[in-house]
């Protein structure tokens, strides 16, 4: 029984996918052993959104092949992807594509049987990617279950037609295809079935489910797809709902223009979706907006905001923002950060602008130095710090929900962990085994920084 090692890079969605390749490699035989340890084969689903991501990669792929030089190493996903000299890597043995993740077992059991019989192949051969550039089915994939059984990623949606002009994803993970809603619901009872209490919806643009449904159903024209497929994630996520044991339905990003009054109203009606939007922003400049080739404006943006705390109380709204994109002076920063003040987030996410060649953003001039870029950050992760302190401080006093998950040590004591349902981290002092039951319990304080205490 040959060993394998993985580690995953990125998103939920490459989370997810790694998750249905382990349960592939358990299936087939294989004994699965910590990242640290070592093993026959080391598999890394690798991640591009930015230079660190691609670094990352490259350092992860490196440490495995130096941990054991003997061991195969597998570099799968969107590092693969888009990288065209991946086989000039001496520390990749074999590389997998986007879209060919299911194939991971008769892939990896051909190279292992060539390489057993002393075949020696051109490197350029060991690869299995598809030609993103051209439509391509949906990889239907489907997960049984998870380690923790509390909550769950569920793929329902790859690829992305944003082309925003500073992403590499949409060549990394082709156009918006979209999975089927029975092969959806079939996956989700199953889970609720193994006792997992959350699902969290993801994909890559996962606004977009149901756009390639249009063509299906004979919709035309812009704002009857818009419509059609708020429709479609609406009821979803409706039939979601009625699956008995699945108490909590989480969604992942969005994008703002979907939260129209009608889909906002919807999910409001449906007790299990949880008050947790992340709505990708980017920037809180409209000129710099522009420049991203993003589809809507600060003050739009705003609207949707105020739509779901109108109709959810206190929502937990976290969102994305860019620093240092090309073009951006000092007064269009500190535009966006004037409106990150005003709008108040649960949780930013701060990323420096990072070149990816291939994209528009790439070309254009004016590009920001690093060292600003540094210093941009800075400022709003302090921001981000402190909105994300009085998000939590109103929440004191308050009784919360709560989907227990693992006891954590912590000055000597043990506390029960897990999260409300809008995403803040509780902690209980008790060393009741308490791990998927869900609880209501009132808020006292602080533990740590991104922890409250409950009572």
């Amino acid at each position: 029984m040959k060993s394998v090692a993985l580690h995953n890079l990125g998103c939920k969605v490459n989370a997810y996918e790694l998750d249905v390749m382990r349960q592939m490699l358990e299936d087939g035989g294989y004994r699965i052993v910590p990242f640290e340890d070592t093993a026959d084969i080391y598999i890394i689903n690798t991640c591009t959104v930015t230079g660190i991501a691609d670094r990352k990669s490259r350092q992860m792929l490196h440490r495995a092949k130096k941990k054991n030089p003997d061991a195969v190493v597998v570099a799968v996903g969107c590092y693969v992807q888009t990288r065209e000299d991946i086989c000039t890597d001496s520390s990749i043995d074999l590389a997998i594509g986007n879209n060919r993740k299911k194939e991971l077992l008769p892939v990896l059991e051909a190279y292992l049987q060539k390489r057993g019989e002393g075949k020696q192949e051109q490197r350029m051969e060991n690869q299995a990617v598809c030609d993103l550039s051209r439509p391509v089915p949906y990889e239907e994939m489907t997960l049984r279950g998870t380690s923790g059984h509390t909550r769950a990623f569920l793929k329902i949606q790859d690829g992305c037609n944003q082309f925003c002009s500073y992403c590499i994803i949409p060549f990394a993970r082709g156009r918006v295809r979209s999975r089927r809603p029975e092969n959806i619901y079939r996956e989700a009872a199953a889970l609720a079935g193994s006792g997992c209490q959350e699902i969290v919806l993801t994909g890559i643009h996962l606004s977009s489910y149901g756009m390639d449904f249009v063509k299906e159903q004979g919709a035309a024209g812009d704002l009857r797809e818009e419509t059609y497929r708020q429709g479609c994630l609406l009821h979803l996520i409706r039939e979601l709902s009625g699956i008995r044991g699945l108490s909590r339905i989480r969604l992942g990003s969005l994008e703002p223009r979907i939260m129209t009054e009608a889909f906002v109203e919807g999910l409001r009606s449906i007790p299990q979706v949880c008050p947790h939007f992340h709505l990708s922003l980017q920037s809180g400049c409209d000129a710099t907006l522009k420049r991203m080739n993003r589809h809507y404006l600060a003050g739009e943006y705003y609207e949707k905001v105020k739509l779901l705390r109108t109709f959810f109380d206190n929502p937990a709204i976290t969102t994305d923002v860019i620093v240092g994109f090309p073009g951006e002076s000092e007064a269009e920063f500190a535009e966006t950060e004037r409106f990150l003040e005003q709008v108040g987030f649960y949780e930013m996410h701060v990323f420096k602008y990072s070149k990816r060649q291939g994209t528009a953003a790439a070309a254009m001039p004016d590009q920001v130095p690093d060292e600003v870029k540094a210093l941009r950050s800075d400022r709003l992760l302090a921001l981000e710090r402190e909105q994300s302190r009085r998000y939590r401080e109103r929440m004191i006093g308050k009784e919360a929900e709560i989907l227990w998950e693992e006891p954590v040590e912590s000055d000597g004591r043990t506390y029960m962990t897990g999260y409300t349902r809008e995403y803040v981290r509780a902690a209980l002092l008790t060393q009741e085994p308490l791990s998927n039951q869900l609880q209501k319990r009132k808020i006292a304080g602080f533990l740590q920084e991104n922890t409250v205490l409950v009572q």
